[in-house]
């Protein structure tokens, strides 16, 4: 059990609702802030329950941002957490916001769950999170239930939304038009998805390089390059078949 858990299981002051395996997600993505001066922001703030957590889990370096719908969590303010009233769907709130706050280590998107909510508030709000932040979007089920927008393999939800992450974090392989680098190629560092849960942990980065070291077990070992590009090499006949399998147009090449 980690102090997160310990906490929620043992709280008996503000309300919290969490699943119980997000400790575990948390801690372990959190754990480097503690003790830090970080800057937390909650989307979705229920009773202010969470936001107490969070005090006592990063310490008294921390300081911690919650936004919410409801106007009666303005009460909610104390030492060190301070409340934005209005809606993550909306883009001139969220703008407003970023302007009043410093750069974010860890974003928490925990509010509304539909997608407009959770697409709207990671199009504004990424890009605030600092270089070595932390953005986590919870309650990802939702993505999956028709009353939040959601579906399996609907075209909008926030799973299939951030499906494409995955290709941008490997831009740099692309040979095609349709895939280039981009901001989040050069400015994420890894995905990790667990049930419901997506952790982004940005990081600067730039074009992979590979190279060789050690010497060589047989004179006929091919190098590893030209092996790949070899069993990647289609002849016209081999691509006329391809395409005909597929029933696309044949290639114009004789």
């Amino acid at each position: 059990m980690n102090d997160l858990e310990r906490y929620f299981k043992e709280n008996d002051d503000r309300l919290i609702y969490k699943w119980h395996h997000y400790f575990d997600v948390y801690d372990r993505h959190f754990q480097r802030f503690r003790g830090k001066e970080v800057t937390i922001v909650e989307i979705g703030i229920f009773q202010g329950g969470s936001l107490q957590m969070w005090k006592k889990y990063f310490g008294d370096k921390a300081k911690i941002y919650g936004i919410d719908i409801n106007p009666a969590c303005k009460d909610l303010e104390e030492e060190n957490i301070k409340v934005f009233i209005g809606s993550q769907s909306d883009r001139n709130f969220l703008r407003e916001v970023k302007k009043q706050i410093p750069k974010i280590d860890i974003l928490i998107d925990d509010g509304g769950h539909t997608m407009k909510q959770q697409i709207v508030s990671f199009e504004e709000l990424f890009d605030h999170v600092k270089d070595d932040g932390v953005y986590l979007c919870e309650d990802l089920h939702t993505s999956y239930w028709l009353g939040y927008g959601g579906g399996h393999k609907r075209r909008g939800s926030f799973i299939e939304f951030s499906k494409n992450f995955v290709d941008h974090i490997n831009a740099w392989h692309s040979e095609q038009s349709s895939l280039k680098v981009n901001p989040i190629t050069t400015s994420v560092k890894s995905l990790h998805y667990y049930t419901s849960i997506l952790v982004m942990e940005k990081g600067k980065m730039e074009k992979p390089v590979e190279s060789f070291t050690g010497k060589q077990s047989y004179e006929s070992t091919p190098v590893k390059q030209s092996v790949l590009r070899r069993s990647l090499t289609f002849t016209n006949r081999q691509l006329n078949k391809l395409l005909r399998f597929f029933r696309l147009p044949e290639s114009v090449a004789k």
